[in-house]
């Protein structure tokens, strides 16, 4: 499976993006998937999750803010932001990996693509 994220870029306070990470390879759907961001500085964190059916996990400072959800024909997942506030500001990764559970943690996933920098100025 190889990942490709895209759809960072620079965007004002309050404004909205969304981000996308296109898969290859088989089975898809048999996949969860996470995406996670790095600040500078900072370690890399936990932003969301999607993983079954469509259920879906969300750290606190994201919820009702962003929603993470998959086109399962389009081989896509996608991290629609809004409400960006500066503190968003990181490289954001997307990741994946078999099975049926969600996982909060980085090392647990398989597959990673390359990450989309977020600039959330103020």
């Amino acid at each position: 499976v190889q990942l490709q994220a895209s759809g960072g870029g620079l965007v004002q306070a309050g404004g909205s993006l969304r981000l996308s990470c296109a898969a290859s390879g088989r089975s898809f759907s048999r996949l969860g998937g996470a995406w996670f961001r790095q600040a500078p500085g900072k370690e890399r964190e936990f932003v969301a999750a999607i993983w079954g059916g469509g259920s879906t996990r969300y750290t606190d400072s994201v919820k009702g803010r962003f929603t993470i959800s998959r086109d399962n024909t389009m081989k896509t997942m996608y991290l629609q932001m809004n409400s960006l506030k500066p503190e968003d500001t990181a490289v954001y990764y997307c990741a994946a990996v078999y099975g049926i559970n969600y996982y909060l943690t980085a090392p647990r996933y398989d597959y990673w693509g390359l990450g989309t920098l977020v600039t959330v100025s103020s």
